[in-house]
This record gives structure tokens, sequence and C-alpha cells, in this order.
């Protein structure tokens, strides 16, 4: 068999790729390779998932089709160390109660009476990071999987690279603030970490050009000229109609992070990814390969144009959406023809223990503390680092003002919903409860709850705009409902099935006729059943009375029995367990 040996990589791909398919198959889990795309040469992308569980998916890219599966499989161990796949979702009573909820070496502090921090939790850096104005209560540490307030707060050991001493950081402000930054599984320890701590700076750098409109200075022909497949991956993409810009974006030759920009003349747009790696020509290829990660020539419109509003650009929410699917806003200023930096020629690469090394350098030099969780109970590395000030995708604040757990105190309530036969003032007053909450409307319910609903039921697209419209029925308040079914349309009506949108018509045309008086309801209802069909008229007749007010929404029990899309994915994070028991033993 032949071997394929790439830069950055402390094992063949072949080698790779067959051991990490081996393992996930002895672990129970049922790999596909969903779909592939080579959009230009030498640039691969693959979409891989878990039969059973969809939800469990990753992407991978690179330059051959072996190194994008080996990408992908890489990208499949990391989410399943790091328990990521299940970051965004409760799991459960069973789980909560059980011997351990993350991982057989979390500790959990029980809420103190005041309900303050209690020792042993963070240390003195980071209480400083994350709770500068001392407005942390314990009881906003519970994590979202657990959502288990009487166990208390649920923390996971990191070792504190300064001084190797480990040190115990919340689930709850690692899941609201890091989301998937700094996560990485490899051949080895330090591949594996050389990977993570790259992407830390690849996210920072990027932030930080971006926010302070930063011009970048152009990569010479004659450097680009090394790296054969990535000239012709560009080329290609020029001949395609889309300019190409590649940039040096190392601050000065500081940080090892590569920046390409594609221009779309057809809409005015234009996308900047961002590549980082030790090795020069590893963060180029990178960086192209991002470019078109699961997307065709034809996706390649769907991003924002370039903007002179650099406070725009700076804002928060930009920066986010950058993380997410880098559709953000950029300033023109990056492409000035004067650049804020001069080109680098830098290097920063060796074996992977040395890059390991150089890059630690960096962080001590910008005194900055990283702690790293390590994993190994599925035979493969993985690794979880967080740089607190350099990591973080959201802000600390957001553990005070759009934390995860924000939900737990409705689930149980909202799920029952559908069977309840409460007083009517008692869903006017949720109504309340749920502003004075500071629930945003257009906040999805199975999000704030962290349920894996399905796409088959009102669940999977209700937001909280659309409960008040029911909540608002079954309360018999015909204005407030009418009100809330408009918001509805207006701002939900597009994910809607046919039958759901054609229910919503049917409900706003009734409660628009409630309130004429001197009509009668009778005159109308032929013609409503011609237009609307008698199943919808049925429905929001049956709504607007008070009887069936949650059109499409089942009642919940607790196991969450109702949604098979969780309990897949309760069985998937069952065999995590497992190997998790078996390796700690």
């Amino acid at each position: 068999m032949t071997q394929t040996f790439i830069p950055g990589k402390d094992a063949a791909l072949e080698d790779s790729i067959t051991r990490f398919q081996q393992k996930l198959q002895d672990f129970g889990f049922n790999i596909e390779e969903a779909s592939w795309l080579n959009p230009v040469p030498h640039v691969w992308s693959v979409h891989i998932r878990d039969r059973d569980c969809p939800l469990c998916f990753t992407n991978g890219k690179g330059a051959s089709k072996k190194a994008a599966l080996a990408s992908a499989l890489g990208e499949y161990f990391e989410r399943l160390s790091t328990n990521y796949f299940f970051a965004d979702f409760w799991l459960g009573e069973t789980i909560a109660n059980g011997e351990f909820v993350h991982y057989p070496n979390e500790k959990w502090f029980p809420l103190p009476d005041d309900d303050s921090l209690p020792e042993g939790i963070l240390d003195p850096r980071l209480r400083q990071f994350y709770d500068p104005e001392n407005e942390l209560s314990a009881s906003d540490l519970i994590d979202l999987q657990s959502g288990n307030a009487d166990r208390g707060i649920c923390a996971l050991p990191f070792t504190r690279q300064s001084d190797d001493r480990t040190v115990y950081i919340p689930m709850n402000i690692i899941g609201n603030l890091y989301v998937s930054n700094g996560m990485s599984a490899g051949n080895t320890r330090n591949e594996a970490r050389v990977q993570g701590l790259s992407e830390v700076f690849e996210r920072y750098v990027k932030n930080r050009i971006i926010a302070e409109a930063i011009s970048l200075p152009a990569i010479p022909q004659n450097v680009l000229d090394r790296y054969p497949g990535v000239v012709e991956a560009i080329n290609s993409l020029e001949a395609e109609g889309f300019p190409i810009f590649a940039y040096d974006a190392s601050l000065g030759g500081k940080y090892p992070v590569i920046c390409v920009v594609l221009f779309n003349p057809t809409n005015g747009t234009c996308f900047a990814s961002f590549g980082a790696h030790p090795d020069f020509g590893v963060a180029l290829e990178r960086t192209v390969t991002e470019l078109l990660q699961g997307r065709s020539l034809k996706d390649l419109d769907v991003f924002t144009p370039p903007t002179f509003d650099d406070e725009e650009v700076a804002e928060h929410a930009n920066l986010e959406t950058h993380f997410i699917d880098s559709s953000g806003s950029i300033s023109w200023d990056l492409f000035k023809e004067e650049a804020d930096y001069p080109f680098v020629d830098w290097r920063f690469d060796g074996s992977t223990e040395e890059e390991f090394a150089t890059l630690m350098a960096i962080f001590k030099a910008e005194d900055q503390e990283v702690y790293i969780a390590d994993y190994e109970h599925l035979d493969v590395y993985a690794c979880r680092i967080i740089v607190p000030g350099m990591s973080d995708i959201y802000p600390a604040e957001d553990l005070l003002l759009a934390n995860n757990n924000m939900g737990a105190g409705l689930r149980e309530t909202l799920l029952a919903l559908p069977d309840s036969q409460w007083d009517k003032a008692d869903y006017l007053a949720l109504i309340e409860q749920l502003d004075e909450e500071g629930h945003d409307d257009f906040t999805r319910v199975r999000e704030l709850l962290g349920l894996a609903t399905g796409k088959d039921n009102g669940w999977y697209t209700l937001r909280i705009g659309e409960l008040k419209a029911m909540l608002a029925l079954a309360g018999g308040d015909l204005d407030q409902a009418l009100i809330w079914t408009e918001w509805t349309m207006e701002f939900n009506g597009s994910v809607f099935t046919a039958e759901r949108a054609n229910y919503y018509r049917c409900l706003q045309t009734l409660l628009l006729l409630s309130q004429e008086e001197e009509r009668d309801p009778t005159q109308y209802y032929h013609a409503f059943v011609r237009m609307y069909g008698a199943e919808a008229v049925e429905a929001a007749s049956a709504a607007i009375n008070g009887e069936a007010p949650f059109y499409g929404l089942q009642a919940v029990d607790l196991d969450l029995l109702a949604f098979p899309a969780h309990q897949a994915l309760l069985a998937a994070y069952e065999k995590l367990q497992q190997a998790k028991r078996n390796n700690w033993k």
C-alpha cells in the first residue's frame, strides 16, 4: 500500500484513515461519507456523519481526497472526545444523576446557600477574567447538559501550562464561551496540540484583523510559486471569474496565520478565509481549502459586500457571524495598497514537538495563560485548549446575558403545555414571565431547552414569539393572539411547512373575523373551507376557542421519548459513556 505523508502530520494518511475508521467501528459508530466536493484542482472536501444519528457529523478538507477524509475523521474524534456533538443538548435526568455526566474525572461543587461561587473552581486569574465585577452566581454556572442544580456546578480538570497545576473550569463556561475553538485530535499528542493552538491563533488574529480593519501585505508571487498545487487552485478560481487575494496575516511575523480573500464580482461580495499552522505552506493550503470547504462554485453568492463602515465591521455580532460561517462583513481597508505591516516570509515549523514549544513561547511572550484538557478514552489523542482573552468566541458577559442554561427552569413547564389544563390567567402569566426573564422573541424554543426535536413537528420551528401566540390563545386574549400570530407569519413563516403556513393564514383570518362583532362567522364558513381546507379551519377554530391552542406540538415527558432524534443522540452518547467507563478503570 502506498504511504502518503503530508507536512504537519505524524502518520501516513492511509494509516490514519484505516486506524480512525476501525476505531469508530469498534466503538459502535456507523460512519458514512455522505457527500464529496472537488470544485477546483487540489481542493477537496467531504461531509461524514453517523448513519444512526445524523446530528453527529463533520466536514473535512484537504489538497487531496485522502487528506480531506483524514481531516474529517480527525475532526470526528475531536468532537466525540470533547463531547462537542452533545454540547447544545440536555442529556435527560438519567444521565444528570448518573455516576458522571461528562467524564469520570469531573468534579461537582454544591451550590452555597448564598449562591456565591464555591471555592475550588477556577484560579484567581480566571475568576478575574470571567467575573470582574463579582456579579456571577453559582447557579449561573449549572451546565446545560445535566441541568442538575441539586448536584451543583460540574467542572472539568484542565492543566495550567505555566506550572502544570490542575484547575477546575465549569462546563457551563466552556460551553458558553468557547464552543468548538481550540479542540483537536491527532495521530500524536504534539500534532493535535499544535493543531489546537494554531486554531486559537487563527481565530484570534482573524478577529483582530477584521475588527481593527487592518490592511494586510500580499504574499509575493515568487513565494506563492513554491506551492504549485495552491497556485493551480487559485488560478482555477480566477479563471471561473473569482479574483483571489493571498495575504500574510502574521502581523509582522508574529503569528503563523494566512488570509485568502475571494471576490465575487457577479454580486459584489467577498469572503475572507483564514488558516494557521507553524509551516507556511500548510497554513496557506489550509486557508485555500477552507475557502471552498463544503461549497461548490455555485455556493459562493451568500456572502456580504465589503464596507467602509468600520464600526459595523468591529461589532461583536459581526465577528460571531464570521466564526459561524464566515459570511460577516469586512472592511475595504483590508485591501489597501499600502499595508499596515510588511510581508514576512515566516517559518515556525519543525518537528511537532518543536512546533508546540514554539507556539507556546508566543503565548508566554504575550503573558497569556494556556489551559489544556487531554482525552484518550477513544484511543486517539484529543485535547481542548482554552486561552482566556484569546480563544473566547463569546464575551464573558454572556454568562450573565445569554447563558445556555437560561431555559432550564422552563423545560418541564413548556414540554407539558400541550396537555396542560391551566386557568386562563396562568397562560397569560407565562407570557409575562417570558418577558420578565428577558427571552428574545426570536429564540428557538428547542435551542432554549436543549432539545433535538427532529423536523417532523411544530417544536422544530417554534420560537418564543410563536409560543406567545399559542399562550394568548390558551389564555383567551384574542387581541394579543392576533399580534403574535402576525409576528409569527412575518418572522417565522419562511421556515414553515406548507401545511403550517396555511394554518396560520387561516388562524389570522379567523382572529380578524373575531374582532368584527357585527359579522356572523357562519356566513363565511364555506368560503373559508374552500380557501384553507376543512382541517385547517377546524384546527384554527379549536385554537381560538382555547380547546387546542398548541398546534403541531405534542406533549413530551422528561425522558424525551417523543423525539426519536433526541433518543438517537442519547444512544450515541451512551456509546461514549461506555468507552469512558472502560478507559478510566
